[in-house]
């Protein structure tokens, strides 16, 4: 998280709040190596939520008859 603490203007706590929720959505994994966490995206699911969102967003702007 110190690589991303850098990059936002939120505190650590918050993007470790984050981080928990995209991890139990299921779109990041982690692993624990001493006292460094591991983050990584989990493609599979990542391409899953991208093609709903396509979907969604089609259907938000498709005409009506």
């Amino acid at each position: 998280m110190c690589e991303l603490t850098d990059a936002f203007t939120v505190t650590g706590p918050t993007i470790s709040h984050h981080l928990k929720v995209l991890r139990e959505a299921g779109l990041i994994d982690c692993e624990r190596r001493g006292t460094w966490v591991y983050y990584w995206i989990v493609p599979a699911r990542l391409a899953a939520l991208s093609q709903l969102l396509d979907v969604s967003a089609a259907d938000a702007v498709a005409p009506t008859r």
